[in-house]
């Protein structure tokens, strides 16, 4: 079972108190794009095995929407973090390296 810590109420949730949101760090679209930019926005998607970042909801908790990088084989958890951040703080980066050398995902290593 996936178990997700809530950055904002400190909970260790399992996944029947969480909602999945898809993926995280994703370049919203705005007015002026092409069509082609708001196509890849709406559905290209990062579908890794391996490292992923994804937005999670604690539905029966807090309410509060936060960002998680776990691995998709395995379920291990990297570490969760704000929602409002651009990209995933270095500490993550840094745990993940760690455990997975030579790891990518999107633009990001």
């Amino acid at each position: 079972m996936l178990i997700l810590h809530c950055p904002y109420c400190g909970v260790d949730a399992d996944e029947t108190d969480l909602h999945a949101g898809g993926e995280a760090h994703l370049k919203r679209e705005g007015p002026g794009s092409t069509d082609d930019d708001f196509e890849d926005y709406l559905f290209l998607r990062e579908n890794p095995k391996g490292v992923h970042f994804e937005r999670w909801r604690h539905v029966y908790g807090c309410g509060k929407w936060f960002l998680a990088a776990r691995c998709t084989n395995t379920l291990e958890v990297f570490g969760t973090y704000s929602a409002q951040t651009t990209e995933p703080p270095q500490e993550i980066k840094d745990i993940i390296s760690e455990k997975r050398s030579g790891w990518s995902w999107g633009n990001l290593s």
